[in-house]
């Protein structure tokens, strides 16, 4: 099997696609969808808090590209590179739950909240986040299981 083929597993396509959905999710959801309205372009929010949602948007692109680079690189064994992309992405998807722990906040403005909207009672950022949380742990289970079994055959064959 050429190298090529071994690099782009399964696990690496996962980690992949969730970097590059953060690398334009923050950016399309508060710079260019009708979600714009409540984030960036919210005449209700001062400058300073537009800043820090700026902050967010470009802090989500950077760590992207640094995942894609890391989940680029080719070496022996591109597990840490996997491990630590899948990481990486993970800080702004858990920064959300994380932010919901501090006084006051909220995953949006009253004056757009929409009840209706919500799916199985959970905010749709909610989910989103939850779901790129998940595909991220299932992408490590399967780098971590692939490895694992590859160091067994390996010792297998080297017991012989």
């Amino acid at each position: 099997m050429p190298e090529s083929a071994r690099h782009w597993t399964v696990d690496r396509i996962l980690v992949a696609v969730i970097a590059l959905i953060t690398l334009v999710g923050a950016f399309i959801a508060d710079f260019v969808s009708s979600g714009a309205a409540q984030h960036i372009l919210n005449p209700n929010w001062p400058p300073h808090a537009k800043f820090h949602d700026a902050q967010y948007v470009v802090m989500s692109m950077l760590l992207a590209v640094i995942a894609l680079i890391l989940l680029s690189r080719r070496r022996s064994d591109g597990y840490g590179d996997l491990l630590a992309s899948a990481a990486i992405l993970a800080t702004p998807w858990l920064g959300m739950f994380g932010a919901l722990l501090f006084p006051g906040t909220s995953m949006l403005d009253p004056e757009f909240d929409v009840p209706s909207a919500y799916v199985l009672g959970l905010h749709p950022q909610v989910l989103i986040a939850g779901a790129q949380l998940a595909v991220l742990l299932f992408a490590v289970a399967l780098a971590t299981r692939r490895r694992s079994h590859a160091s067994g055959v390996n010792a297998s064959a080297s017991a012989r």
